[in-house]
């Protein structure tokens, strides 16, 4: 059965009765076309796997009236809802959003080269578990770098994707918790350490001494359904009971 992620955190503001979406009082310039599309994404590739809002909705364990909302532009989900209505359309919660940071008219080939700024980190940001996570990829290329800034200092419910990850810390110390054919694994990293595993991994981060000096960043693939199918065996070679 796949590994879902906690319950989004309280602190972010968010609209009534629509659990994980995140509606800053005040957005960036570039917040209401970046939801548009967002949604748009979402609304597109459920249509292309034949489903329903309803039926997406529960698969994704979310509820009716928040999905229609995303899909409408009207708000925009936190990392860990993202994940869910992934998982749900046999996709990742980077290929959503990157989707949405560089929509279709522009996901051309030739359009495969993208700046991303310092100061335009609001528009590409949602929010994560203790913190916030940046979108810095492009639609045309096979890999989705995402920065993460703040996280928890307790090790939240285990994230399970397709892609093989690269984590790199910019700054602050983490442990990072694998489950493995083997068992459990808990890696301590620091400024300058790297970690990579394979894509059917479960995992979870959590910050280690001051959580809001934690800065990472994390590459991963896009290996597309046979790099999900992988995943799934890599999954259930995971030892009984975990």
């Amino acid at each position: 059965m796949p590994v879902q992620p906690s319950p989004d955190p309280a602190p972010p503001p968010t609209t009534p009765g629509m659990p994980g979406s995140t509606t800053p009082a005040a957005e960036a310039p570039n917040d209401t076309a970046l939801r548009t599309e967002l949604g748009a994404a979402i609304r597109r590739l459920r249509k292309e796997r034949g489903l329903t809002l309803v039926q997406l909705a529960k698969l994704a364990g979310l509820s009716h009236p928040f999905l229609s909302q995303l899909e409408r532009g009207l708000t925009r989900p936190s990392m860990p809802s993202l994940h869910r209505i992934a998982r749900a359309l046999d996709t990742t919660q980077q290929a959503l959003f990157v989707q949405a940071v560089t929509p279709a008219t522009s996901a051309e080939p030739g359009n495969a080269i993208r700046v991303t700024r310092a100061a335009d980190e609001d528009g590409a940001s949602v929010a994560n578990n203790g913190g916030v996570a940046r979108m810095l990829g492009t639609a045309p290329l096979q890999l989705h770098p995402v920065e993460y800034r703040g996280m928890h200092a307790d090790f939240q419910d285990y994230y399970e994707h397709p892609g093989d990850e690269f984590l790199y810390v910019v700054d602050g110390e983490i442990e990072v918790e694998l489950r493995t054919p083997t068992g459990h694994r808990i890696e301590h990293l620091g400024p300058g350490d790297s970690l990579t595993y394979p894509g059917g991994t479960p995992h979870r981060w959590r910050a280690f001494g001051d959580r809001e000096r934690v800065r990472i960043l994390a590459v991963q693939n896009a290996p597309g359904a046979d790099g999900r199918r992988a995943a799934d065996r890599a999954a259930q070679e995971l030892p009984h009971g975990e």
